[in-house]
């Protein structure tokens, strides 16, 4: 049976949800599930935005055929080919024979890489700022190399303002019936999920993203059509915010995240320690997290929200502990930057884990180490307590400049 949504009189969501999926791209985490929205237009033409995972393949079939209403379908738009968006294209030219395909010339190249049909005699290749009328509405093309993939476009619907913005501005989780911002509490069931989805899936693209964001601005734009999670149709200056915040690098809150490995809890006591102090030094906004039992898209995201990082970590065969390094390996790989960072270690003899992490972060564009750096032998005494409070004095002194720049930025 159908199940569909109008988005606008002539623009129909035909998308669904994967609630049994546990890991997106077989990594990340997704205890809510994961949406895949498609879109159908029906004007003079009928034109299909982009298909589908093949694990909702049989629910969207359905929702196209009955949206189509018997009619044809005439275009089938390809905005970008990653196999949950384009895994049903050779079956819709299978279903639909007569159907034209869109994309641009990096589109067909993946097309004949994942499929073995003639894409040739139907394929019709857009350039940036092409434009293809299919009645009262002009779509036009805009392309979006590396948002997060180099063959990605976005389209525009010149007549109701809306963009179909392929993986941007999407999030992580299944839509429940509310496919719109203005029928959920987004901040409150949807910000985190956002986050994690845009900073591990695309966050290492900063540029293309602000390259996107500047092609975007010079558009009327009234709705926002992602390929997951929610549409935009209110308050669409929130979401092009936090895109802007989290593809220029810069912290999402003023906060502190602190960051620990622990083998038998000394490491883990001098971060709770520390938390404490950070509190009463009159820091509100910390969060603390053992890298151990926290997926590191979650640890990612927050260090994409947090301004202040604290990692904790003792010293492994003479290493960083492995999960610490696999934080920071991903960190440097997924671009995080613009942070003011603290380094904690542990070890009972030869500790050189500070130093390691120190040298990691050197790595990282635009990122400063504020001393001291905190360097115990198995576990905290009383004689390092006062080393602790230089530490805290350090990072709220920070924290209050912090304030002073976002205070300016205002102005």
């Amino acid at each position: 049976m159908h199940c569909t949504r109008k988005v606008t009189e002539d623009i129909i969501w035909i998308g669904g949800s994967d609630r049994r999926l546990a890991l997106f791209e077989n990594i990340f985490p997704i205890p809510r599930g994961v949406s895949y929205n498609s879109y159908l237009l029906k004007d003079e033409k009928t034109v299909l935005l982009d298909t589908v995972d093949r694990s909702i393949a049989g629910q969207f079939l359905e929702n196209l055929a009955f949206a189509l209403d018997g009619r044809n379908l005439d275009y089938m738009i390809v905005n970008h080919m990653e196999p949950d968006h384009c895994a049903l294209i050779e079956e819709i030219v299978r279903q639909y024979p007569e159907v034209k395909v869109v994309g641009n010339a990096k589109t067909f190249g993946m097309i004949q890489q994942f499929y073995t049909f003639d894409i040739a005699e139907r394929s019709v290749t857009v350039k940036e700022g092409e434009t293809l009328n299919t009645g009262k509405h002009t779509l036009h093309f805009v392309m979006a190399p590396m948002v997060h993939w180099p063959e990605v476009m976005v389209t525009y619907d010149e007549t109701d303002k809306v963009l179909f913005s392929a993986d941007a501005f999407g999030t992580f989780g299944a839509l429940n019936g509310n496919i719109f911002n203005d029928e959920i509490d987004f901040d409150r069931d949807w910000l985190d999920d956002a986050r994690r989805y845009y900073t591990n899936i695309v966050g290492k693209y900063g540029g293309p993203v602000q390259t996107t964001l500047k092609k975007a601005a010079g558009l009327d734009i009234s709705i926002i059509c992602p390929l997951h999670g929610p549409i935009w149709r209110s308050n669409l200056g929130y979401i092009l915010d936090k895109y802007n915040t989290w593809s220029s690098y810069e912290p999402e809150e003023k906060a502190v995240m602190i960051a620990y490995a622990s083998m038998y809890g000394n490491t883990e006591n001098l971060a709770n320690i520390l938390a404490a102090k950070l509190a009463e030094a009159g820091i509100h906004n910390i969060a603390v997290y053992d890298v151990s039992n926290t997926h590191v898209s979650t640890l990612i995201s927050e260090a994409f929200r947090c301004s202040h990082i604290v990692l904790a970590a003792p010293t492994y065969n003479g290493n960083v502990y492995p999960v610490m390094e696999n934080f920071l390996n991903d960190m440097k790989a997924l671009a995080v930057q613009k942070r003011t960072v603290a380094i904690l270690d542990n070890g009972t003899w030869a500790a050189t884990a500070g130093k390691q992490m120190a040298d990691k972060i050197t790595e990282m564009k635009d990122m400063k180490i504020i001393e001291p750096k905190v360097s115990i032998k198995s576990s905290l005494k009383n004689e390092q307590l006062e080393q602790l409070d230089e530490l805290v004095a350090e990072i709220n002194k920070c924290c209050k400049k912090l304030n002073l720049t976002l205070e300016e930025k205002m102005k």
